[in-house]
């Protein structure tokens, strides 16, 4: 049986701020919507934003090689933080959230999912996908409230 793709970090975000970020998605589509010459910039933009994971990866691969070269040339106690963020990644992967998330999504970074999302509407925009299209024209008048 298939799991279903569910974006475990949405659902670990609070509403609030998921709604900004979604608000924000619309700003910019409505933004590209009324001028359609900024669709390609955006869409390059959204090529080099880093996603939730990306960020998390770093983040954890830095305290984790931090605490490594720390314990063996400071204090083998700091042998700790490598365990502890391997267990932060452990917990991220299985629930979706772990201590440093709601502070990656206050400083903006985004679920790959929420990207694809703006930059399928970009596309839907430019006129990329079929007229008839159902997602299409729920898109675009999603975005032409």
């Amino acid at each position: 049986m298939a799991a279903k793709n569910k974006d475990l970090v949405r659902e670990q975000t609070s509403d609030a701020l998921n709604s900004e970020i979604d608000q924000e998605t619309l700003y910019h589509l409505r933004l590209a919507a009324n001028n359609p010459r900024l669709i390609d910039e955006r869409l390059e933009l959204l090529n080099d934003e880093w996603d939730m994971e990306r960020a998390l990866e770093l983040n954890a691969s830095t305290l984790a090689f931090t605490g490594v070269i720390l314990g063996a040339f400071v204090n083998r106690k700091w042998l700790v933080l490598p365990a502890v963020v391997t267990l932060f990644l452990a917990q991220h992967a299985i629930q979706g959230w772990c201590p440093p998330l709601p502070i990656l999504r206050r400083l903006g970074f985004r679920t790959r999912q929420e990207i694809d999302k703006e930059k399928f509407g970009l596309k839907t925009l430019r006129g990329d996908f079929k007229k008839s299209s159902t997602e299409g024209d729920a898109a675009w008048r999603a975005v032409n409230k």
